[in-house]
Parts: C-alpha cells; sequence; structure tokens
C-alpha cells in the first residue's frame, strides 16, 4: 500500500485535503468519488528508499483481457450473481497469474468490497480505465452494458495495436536481414577475397579498397562499435525518462515526415476512443480527462489534453484548449465543439474514432508501401554494391588476359 496526499472540493464546493493509503491512484479517485469529493489534486507521498523484488508477478494479454470483459458482460447480462461470475470466470483462466487475481477479486467482493475497489488493488492488470468503468457502472446499476463498450473499446485497441505491428513486421525483417547479411559480407567473405587480391600484385578499383578498408574496419571496432550503439541507446532512453527529454523526442516524432502524421492519427484516435467510452458510461468529464492524458502515449498530446482539463474545470470548454495545441486537426476540434454544443459529445468522440481508425489503417498501408520500394533500393544498393566492388578485380584481370 502507498500513502497519497489529495485535495478536491466537496459538494458545497469547499475545498477539502486529506491523505489516504490505496493500492494506486485509481483507488483514492473511487474512494473520493464514492465521498462526494470532485479531486483536483492526487500526489503518491515520497517513499523510503529500498528495493522491492516481485518476482512472477505475471501479467494478462490484451485478448485474455477482453475474452474475460466480454464473457463477464455476458453472465451479468444473463443474471447470474457477480461472485458466481468471477468464480466461473476464475477457474476457466489458463493464465495462471490471472486466474489468481480474479479468485482473489472475488474474495474481496465476498468480504463486501466494491468491485471497482477488488479492481483496483490490482492495478498490473486492471488498469485506471478499466477501474473507473466498472465504477461507473455499478453506480449506474449498468455492468452489463459497461462492460460490453469495455470488451469492445479493448477489441478495437486490440485490432489498431495489431495492424500497426503487423505493417512493421516486414520492413523490420528487410532491415534485419539486411544489416546481418551486410555484417557477415564484411567480417567473413570479404577478408577471403581480400587474401586473394593480394596475389594479384595490382593496384586495386577504388571501390573495391574501400570496401576492404571498411572491412578490416569493421573485423577491428566491432566490439567497439557495438557498445557504442548500446551506449547510444541507452542515453536515448535515460532522456527520454526525463520530462524535457520525453517532451523533445516525442515533439520531433509528430514533426518527422510519414511517421508524424501516422502517430498524431493514433493518438487521436485512442483518445477519442477512450474519452467516448467513458463519457458515454459515465464517468466525471475531469477524472476521464485526467486518464485519456495519462494514456495519450505522447508527451506533448498529453500536456495538450492536461490543458483541456483545466480548461473544463475552469468552466470552459474542452474544443478550445485543444484546437490552441495545434496538435489536433481542425476537423477533430470543431467536432467535439459540435457534440459540447449539443450534448452529444460521447457520440462525437466515437464517430471520430472510427474515422481516425480508418485513417490509421490507410496510413499504415501508405507507409508500408512506401518502404518497400526503399528497402529494395537499400538492399541493392548495399549488398550490391558489397559484391560488384569485390568483382571488380576479377573483371579487371580477365580484361587484362583477354587483352
Amino acid at each position: 500500500m502507498a500513502k497519497f496526499s489529495w485535495e478536491g472540493k466537496n459538494k458545497n464546493g469547499t475545498v477539502v485535503t486529506g491523505e489516504m493509503e490505496a493500492p494506486n491512484e485509481a483507488f483514492v479517485l473511487a474512494q473520493l468519488r464514492r465521498q462526494q469529493v470532485a479531486p483536483t489534486k492526487v500526489r503518491a507521498k515520497a517513499k523510503d528508499i529500498g528495493f522491492k523484488f516481485n518476482f512472477g508477478a505475471g501479467s494478462v494479454t490484451q485478448k485474455e483481457l477482453a475474452i474475460f470483459t466480454r464473457q463477464f458482460a455476458t453472465m451479468i447480462d444473463a443474471g447470474l450473481p457477480l461472485v458466481q461470475c468471477l468464480e466461473i470466470l476464475g477457474n476457466q483462466q489458463e493464465n495462471a497469474a490471472f486466474k489468481k487475481i480474479v479468485l482473489r477479486v472475488k474474495e474481496d467482493v465476498e468480504g463486501g468490497s466494491t468491485f471497482a475497489d477488488a479492481l483496483a488493488k490490482h492495478p498490473r492488470f486492471f488498469d485506471e480505465l478499466f477501474v473507473n468503468l466498472v465504477a461507473a457502472g455499478e453506480v449506474g446499476g449498468i455492468l452489463d452494458t459497461i462492460l460490453s463498450r469495455l470488451a469492445a473499446y479493448i477489441e478495437k485497441a486490440m485490432k489498431l495495436q495489431k495492424k500497426i505491428k503487423s505493417a512493421m513486421v516486414y520492413p523490420s525483417t528487410i532491415l534485419a536481414v539486411a544489416v546481418i547479411v551486410t555484417l557477415v559480407l564484411l567480417l567473413k567473405v570479404i577478408p577471403i577475397f581480400g587474401a586473394m587480391f593480394k596475389d594479384f600484385g595490382q593496384t586495386l578499383p577504388a571501390p573495391t579498397a574501400f570496401v576492404m578498408g571498411l572491412s578490416d574496419w569493421v573485423r577491428k571496432y566491432f566490439l567497439l562499435g557495438i557498445g557504442v550503439v548500446a551506449g547510444i541507446v541507452f542515453a536515448i532512453k535515460w532522456y527520454y525518462k526525463q520530462e524535457s527529454g520525453r517532451r523533445n523526442i516525442d515533439g520531433l516524432l509528430l514533426k518527422t515526415p510519414v511517421i508524424g502524421s501516422l502517430l498524431q492519427r493514433i493518438a487521436v484516435a485512442r483518445f477519442s476512443r477512450t474519452l467516448g467510452t467513458m463519457v458515454s458510461s459515465g464517468v466525471p468529464i475531469l477524472e476521464g480527462m485526467d486518464i485519456v492524458s495519462k494514456s495519450a502515449g505522447n508527451k506533448v498530446i498529453e500536456e495538450a489534453i492536461a490543458k483541456a482539463r483545466l480548461s473544463i474545470s475552469e468552466g470552459k470548454t474542452i474544443a478550445d484548449p485543444l484546437a490552441e495545441s495545434k496538435v489536433f486537426p481542425s476537423m477533430v476540434t470543431q467536432m467535439v465543439a459540435v457534440g459540447e454544443a449539443t450534448g452529444a459529445l460521447d457520440t462525437m468522440l466515437n464517430k471520430i474514432a472510427d474515422f481516425y481508425d480508418d485513417e490509421v489503417d490507410n496510413a499504415v498501408d501508405s507507409l508500408t508501401a512506401l518502404l518497400e520500394p526503399i528497402l529494395m533500393v537499400f538492399l541493392g544498393v548495399v549488398i550490391g554494391g558489397l559484391v560488384v566492388a569485390m568483382y571488380l578485380p576479377i573483371f579487371k584481370l580477365a580484361g587484362t588476359i583477354g587483352g
């Protein structure tokens, strides 16, 4: 259990503060909501320095969670008691770690805990979005509907992620093979040709001499090169963990041709789908925006959403700060403005999400189509160039003999 300090406003509008021991921030937010307190700030208090080893904690895949949620919704809709649903679903899980957690949740519910509070104790398996939607479903008496929406959300998020991963498999495989083949040529094959060329007693062509020098350099500094690459990767990861570093790198990625446009569409689709699901499920807009900002996946977009959340807390609209950020396309901000004005924000957000899911599909297809010729040219220039450079002396010797 961690200790959290919080600040918020009660139903009379009075600012109240306090501390609470809880497994995570989602649990604190859920408890404050039950106390009719609108939280404005929740922070984890500093912990004592120490070491914590957590071997075999396990995790759950998106597919397992989606199936669990879909089956749960069906059982609740059929009228089965909550505890019985948990027992049935827990016992049928093939994932031992997930089975243990589901049965533990069942025990907590039997002990008098709410379903949302029981889930909040296991943030590795159930994130803030899941917990908050379940809490809204319990309060509103529409748990089966909420679980169905959650399952649909997880399935669509999984589909989007799978689409992106599958599109990256081909170019990543080709690039990896190209690097391996190039290294094999430089480390093993070219030195054999080099020993043979020494017996020719002739000046080597410039391309061949360059490749021979490159081969010698790679063999001499191969381990050092691996160390330098590993150091660069480590430095980038360290820099990305810093707030300013993450902001700079994420901002640079958004400005990158082709890739930046794809990342923006993915972020907009995720923002719209997540917030639309939460609003339609009855989660307060401030809590929804807070959770959405944390799951944005990009620091620049996260800060834009956080500014929009602050604007809402001051009685303003969502659309204006989103438009000012210049991160969200004008079509998105205009549709959000229409949704706010008509009271159909959730419907409008889901329409935006559907549109941008299709946009991501098209962008991924375009990126794949663009990468294929680039990779072919890369393979031809690099590997073909190495092969031709090594055969130039043989062609020259054949010409001399023929002459």
